[in-house]
């Protein structure tokens, strides 16, 4: 159901030695919502996708999954709960083919991951589904390339496809559309759109443009803490949020929908 919570964090600290990376920040990601983190380099961003995704463990507060307390689960118990990170299981296989890379994904519903004497031919079943996936993406004519053959924003566009594969709840993105060009960048962010359709996604994004164009709700980090949220005409405007980014990016958060 839209507009509930899907993901919440309270009061979440993560130090380093004594270094505060995160302090005390309270997220709360609306089910059915594109949420953007944002923030200058060093705000704390990837340190709060490290611990949702459980590679690290918070130092204080909690984080609320569906109405479940899951800050000490593992990692792959919350990626059965349905939490997928896109890097997780997103590193293709390079020589592999595109379509035998989404099917990998689509193997733990076969309960074969580890199967490892099976004959390929038991995976042809995945086909189909395999192939639909890739027209979401829009890569059905890229089926039969060997993946390292793929240019740099088709594998990304792989890399949501396989993490669609795992039939992800709530998708955490970071950094979708980093060292990509200005077409790429649109068409993987067309995609993100596409595929948020029926699901919710956290991304961690530098692309202020990307952000303006399709985040229903902003988090702006900052030295580890949260200084402004909510959407992208109200924290483009927030004097804390224009400060912590200055010069350059200042222009840029102003001119994103320009």
């Amino acid at each position: 159901m839209a507009g509930d919570c899907i993901l919440e964090t309270r009061g979440l600290v993560k130090e380093f030695k004594g270094f505060v990376a995160v302090s005390d920040v309270n997220l709360r990601v609306q089910r059915g919502q594109i949420h953007a983190l944002i923030g200058p380099n060093g705000a704390g961003k990837t340190t709060v996708f490290n611990l949702l995704t459980k590679f690290l463990i918070p130092t204080r507060g909690s984080i609320v999954y569906n109405g479940h307390d899951i800050t000490f689960e593992k990692p792959a118990q919350i990626a059965r709960r349905g939490v997928i990170r896109s890097f997780q299981i997103s590193a293709t296989f390079p020589h592999l083919t595109v379509v035998e890379n989404v099917r990998i994904g689509l193997q733990r519903k076969l309960g074969t991951s580890f199967h490892f004497w099976k004959s390929e031919r038991s995976l042809e079943t995945l086909t189909p589904r395999a192939m639909q996936l890739l027209e979401t993406v829009g890569l059905t004519e890229f089926a039969d390339y060997v993946t390292v053959e793929l240019p740099y924003g088709r594998k990304r566009a792989l890399e949501i496809a396989t993490t669609l594969a795992m039939e992800p709840e709530l998708m955490l993105l970071d950094e979708p559309t980093q060292g990509m060009g200005h077409e790429d960048v649109e068409r993987v962010t067309q995609l993100i759109k596409r595929v948020a359709a029926n699901r919710t996604v956290l991304m961690v994004e530098h692309n202020m443009h990307v952000v303006a164009q399709i985040a229903d709700t902003i988090t702006v980090l900052a030295r580890g803490e949260v200084i402004a949220e909510g959407p992208y005409e109200q924290v483009s405007k927030n004097p804390q949020v224009l400060e912590a980014y200055m010069g350059s990016a200042e222009a840029e958060l102003q001119g994103a929908h320009g």
